[in-house]
């Protein structure tokens, strides 16, 4: 594929006409889209400056079985706990971050330092689970469906925040939401700490040190311990945005010298002993922690090799118990049940890897993802339960074959259902398109999986990470504690080969014939918008067949000229103009709705009423309550590539405008190239910023702690 470093005299696009409208505005820079930023763009200057903040509460995150099974992984992780020994050498910053958690160990708070080869304190050898439930009618629990809207707060509640935030100078707007996230007593919470509204998504520093003066005048001051303690629990909730499940030190005390906290050192260790964070230091010896101390004592201000994390209860305790589940999974032993499935499983080697291990992970393309679904349909063959598992209606389409979401697999709305201990019923669970699984669903999938099944995680490792917190198979990948397998089935045609190539960091020029891959050279973001409508609307369905609706437009970011905003707005004119009268929406706008952070459901507005908007998802009719409509419903013709990952489409067109490059990277470019399956157009603003992103820009690098404990509680297998 040439990049072209311009427009040409004749463009290459399919049959697009040549006049061009001139750019209505000047380019505006982009939003570099944060990995979650799909569900949580709540955070705008709105939230108490007086304007609406769009509501998503922290209780929408998780689905309901999930709540259900962390009450019982709690449970399993307290009856660990138990004394550290690691790390007892250390000095300088790490020490003084350790002996503020042992500082609390015999009081109230729990210990909160945890040392990776041993998850909590626990054995390096996970205990005895459950056995298999047995192959009889399974109990199916009746749990809420994971998509609904959380409960709605007591108006006692609610009007008694309204007092607060208004005597506060906050929008009275917020208390609901506020009464969400706080609870019953969030008054009281907000009275005495006024920076607990930092807890409420969408509210910034700058606002809740508004709101903090308002209510304690004199009182009120940077150094404040409880601002402290609010602001790094808000700076780890915004690095889980962008996938992260812990910080380095280092950069939380950078943020709190940012916020102007006159002593953040001083300031973690009270967050510390107030349980506001979690410490750790994984992967730390004896022997290391000598040679650390010594090297502290050489230099002053040396960093120390193993850096110190900080993270939230929340993501720790999702990452240990994913690694005890997967060290459980992969350490069941020898079952030769799997070797006959071999006979009739291409490749063989699938087969014949998920005899010897309880758990496999699987690489490879879109037309890989036939080679795990034969080895299932050789399984159920043999009569063993077998479930397939995929993120989307548009995953089950794709596949032709029998299979659930992994949301209604977890909410008990699909599937096997369970046993009375919670655990699926099922002899196999594959898991397709896994690198979109964030490490609190994968917790929660693992945790419900009985001792003696198997689970192949299958994915292709080139796409974009999940949009929740965590790199769940990039991390089971890179610690190597099971079978890996990587597929040598290429995806077929001029797409195919374009996104192999990317792969590899390689941009190349691809021969197609049926015009397959196009490109169209834009001079501006104007002409950008402009071009990928008359593409939708005109030139796709006349020189493809692929009707508007068929047609996915992906961009780098919401924001910007030629954002997913402005080209939904310049969609919805061209496609179904109306005066938007349900909310901004009219019948028939194609929708994406986020029911929970990381899933985005694409769909059609049929209607609306009082119990709110009614939209089809692939088939699926869902009512969203008007009350969050604003926060969880966008339009549909064009979506980010977080947003699209996991899904494709007949057609895709990505748009590249040049204030996106700060977007790009070589997983975006392959995420986004790869989700049209007949046809791919790219309208090419970037100019040589796109080969240099697939060749230079590798990953986006997200801190999380699963391959340690992984590599601390499995030997990696060579």
């Amino acid at each position: 594929m040439t990049v072209p470093s311009g427009p040409p005299a004749e463009d290459r696009a399919v049959d697009v006409d040549v006049d061009v409208d001139a750019a209505d505005e000047a380019v505006v820079a982009t939003e570099a889209e944060a990995e979650a930023e799909t569900a949580a763009e709540a955070e705008t200057a709105e939230g108490a400056k007086g304007e609406k903040a769009p509501v998503l509460s922290e209780a929408e995150t998780e689905l309901a079985a999930q709540r259900e099974l962390q009450a019982r992984i709690e449970q399993r992780k307290a009856e660990k706990a138990g004394p550290i020994d690691s790390g007892t050498k250390l000095s300088g910053t790490a020490a003084d971050l350790l002996a503020a958690v042992r500082a609390v160990e015999g009081g109230e708070k729990p210990a909160a330092f945890f040392d990776s080869a041993s998850p909590s304190g626990s054995s390096t050898t996970p205990g005895p689970r459950r056995p298999a439930p047995p192959a009889t009618e399974p109990v199916r629990h009746r749990l809420a469906p994971p998509d609904q809207a959380p409960a709605t707060p007591p108006g006692a509640t609610v009007q008694a925040v309204q007092t607060v935030l208004a005597k506060g100078g906050a929008p009275e707007g917020l208390a609901a939401q506020v009464a969400a996230v706080l609870g019953q007593q969030a008054a009281e919470l907000l009275r005495e700490d006024p920076w607990q509204l930092l807890s409420v998504p969408g509210v910034r520093p700058e606002q809740a040190d508004g709101f903090a003066r308002a209510l304690l005048g004199a009182e009120c001051g940077p150094g404040d311990e409880r601002r402290a303690a609010a602001l790094v629990s808000w700076q780890l909730e915004r690095a889980a945005l962008q996938g992260h499940t812990a910080l380095e030190s280092s950069a939380v005390r950078a943020a709190l010298t940012e916020h102007s906290v006159p002593d953040p050192d001083e300031a973690l260790q009270q967050a510390i002993a107030e349980g506001a964070v979690l410490v750790f230091q994984d992967g730390v010896e004896e022997e290391l922690a000598e040679d650390l101390a010594e090297e502290e004592e050489e230099g002053a201000g040396q960093q120390a090799a193993v850096p110190v994390l900080l993270g939230l209860d929340r993501y720790a305790l999702a990452e240990e118990s994913l690694a005890d589940g997967l060290a459980r999974l992969a350490k069941s032993g020898a079952d030769p049940r799997w070797e006959a499935a071999a006979e009739t499983t291409r490749p063989a080697e699938l087969a014949h890897a998920l005899a010897a291990s309880g758990l496999v992970v699987h690489t490879g393309g879109e037309a890989a993802r036939a080679e795990p679904v034969t080895l299932a349909e050789a399984a159920g063959a043999l009569g063993l339960r077998v479930v397939v598992a995929v993120h989307s209606e548009n995953g089950r389409r794709r596949l032709g074959h029998d299979a659930v979401t992994v949301s209604g697999l977890l909410s008990g709305a699909e599937g096997p259902g369970r046993d009375a201990d919670g655990a699926f019923a099922l002899d196999l669970l594959v898991v397709l398109d896994a690198p979109q699984l964030d490490v609190e669903t994968a917790a929660m999938l693992v945790e419900s999986m009985p001792d003696s099944s198997r689970l192949v995680l299958s994915g292709d490792p080139g796409v974009l990470s999940s949009a929740g917190a965590g790199r769940v198979f990039a991390d089971v990948l890179a610690a190597r504690v099971c079978p890996q397998l990587a597929s040598r089935t290429p995806d077929p045609g001029p797409i195919g080969e374009l996104v192999s190539g990317i792969g590899v960091g390689e941009l190349n020029q691809v021969d197609a014939p049926g015009k397959e891959v196009v490109i169209i050279p834009v001079r501006d973001a104007g002409e950008a918008v402009h071009r990928t409508v008359q593409l939708v609307a005109d030139s796709v369905p006349r020189a493809i067949g692929v009707q508007p609706e068929q047609t996915q437009v992906i961009a780098v970011g919401h924001g910007g000229s030629a954002g997913t905003r402005a080209l939904n707005a310049a969609l919805k004119q061209r496609l179904n103009p109306g005066p938007g009268r349900f909310g901004g929406f009219d019948p028939g706008d194609r929708a994406a709705y986020t029911p929970a952070l990381g899933r985005t459901l694409p769909g059609t507005v049929v209607s609306a009423d009082a119990e709110g908007l009614h939209l089809d998802c692939e088939g699926t009719p869902v009512v969203v309550p008007k009350e969050r409509v604003e926060s969880a419903v966008r339009h549909g013709w064009a979506l980010t590539a977080h947003q699209a990952a996991g899904m494709r489409w007949p057609a895709a067109v990505v748009v590249l405008p040049g204030d996106a490059v700060r977007g790009l990277s070589r997983p975006w470019v392959y995420t986004a190239f790869s989700r049209g399956e007949r046809h791919l157009s790219v309208v090419h603003g970037a100019d040589q910023a796109l080969p240099r992103a697939v060749a230079e820009v590798v990953s986006q690098d997200r801190t999380t702690r699963l391959r340690t404990l992984l590599e601390g509680l499995l030997a990696p297998t060579p």
